[in-house]
């Protein structure tokens, strides 16, 4: 059978929330992808997220999805806490997995992932999704040029305005709220795209009322000299931009970090810039179906992870989270002692 005439991939989605319904929107966008399946915990919210996305099968059940016979690859969209023992089920059924942001909660909990993936052959991975946007792949392709000369200096931040709800996610340790794994992760991820993983982690942070980080500032030291500096706060807006700055030239990401607007490649101080290479694009939809496309690139091609987000930097940033969280004091209820 020719590659054009071959089934799509058949997608289930494990959660029905927002995640899972801009995800489920994009999808649509993929050529060679279908969505198949959804698993809920009720049937009337997967019957709704169903009719609303075109999903045939609803199963109100986490477990029935990941083992549904008519699914290729789940996409694991649940609170935080979950994504290790869903994405570790679905492996275990013999599916192809990509889980979303953060990869897991602990470090611990990644390298099972990745080692049960390695040993069942199973395709496995981490949904950064900005690490496929075009706009990041461009800055993929400047920092490999080495047009920047000796990168000393990261900057990133993404700060939100969130409504203090005790009894909301982002705010909740039982679903390991706070801003670190929310909004710290696109910072942290960046850093080590352009970096690598770091030499030494110094971080701060300020509690809420319900014990998980309003705000967290963190410097990523690197065995070149490098450093890094990162904030996430749900406290104020920030310009949540990113600045890589080199020897030569810089970067300038226009914010958000995860998806900016506007990338420039600049060389000068800020009151006399030269504007070396500038890149903006419309892309259609929220941006997740590039990270789609790519699972369904790697499966095409016989591949069990992404070169663009390989398994073996998931885990090194969730080594790195861990150590934010040891120096800030952030523990979480369903975490194991000793962890």
């Amino acid at each position: 059978m020719s590659a054009a005439r071959r089934p799509p991939v058949r997608w289930g989605i494990l959660g029905t929330g927002r995640m899972a319904s801009t995800f489920a929107g994009d999808l649509a966008r993929v050529a060679d992808a279908e969505l198949r399946a959804v698993g809920s915990r009720t049937r009337e919210s997967a019957d709704v997220f169903g009719d609303r996305h075109g999903a045939p099968v609803r199963h109100a059940d986490y477990r029935a999805l990941v083992e549904d016979p008519s699914v290729d690859v789940v996409y694991v969209a649940l609170p935080h806490p979950w994504h290790h023992a869903w994405a570790l089920a679905a492996l275990q059924a013999g599916k192809a997995v990509l889980v979303e942001k953060p990869f897991t909660v602990t470090a611990s909990e990644a390298r099972e992932l990745v080692a049960t993936a390695r040993r069942e052959r199973r395709f496995l991975m981490d949904a950064m999704w900005s690490r496929f946007l075009p706009s990041m792949v461009h800055v993929r392709e400047i920092l490999d040029r080495g047009v920047l000369g000796e990168i000393r200096t990261v900057q990133a931040s993404q700060g939100m305005q969130m409504a203090h709800d005790p009894g909301g996610r982002l705010f909740a340790p039982a679903l390991g709220g706070g801003a670190l794994l929310d909004l710290g992760i696109y910072p942290v991820s960046f850093a080590s795209f352009v970096l690598g993983t770091p030499r030494s982690v110094t971080a701060v942070a300020t509690p809420t009322d319900t014990g998980v980080d309003a705000q967290c500032s963190v410097v990523l030291g690197y065995a070149t000299g490098a450093h890094a500096l990162l904030h996430a706060t749900l406290e104020v807006d920030t310009p949540s931009a990113a600045v890589v700055a080199g020897t030569k030239a810089r970067l300038e990401l226009e914010g958000p970090v995860h998806d900016p607007g506007q990338v420039r490649l600049v060389r000068g101080s800020p009151r006399r810039t030269e504007v070396l290479d500038a890149f903006a694009l419309a892309d259609p939809g929220h941006g997740w179906h590039h990270e789609a496309a790519e699972v369904v690139r790697c499966l095409r091609a016989g591949l069990l992870e992404s070169p663009v987000m390989p398994l073996d930097e998931s885990v090194a940033i969730m080594e790195t989270l861990d150590e934010i969280r040891r120096q800030v004091g952030l523990r979480y209820p369903f975490e194991p002692p000793g962890t």
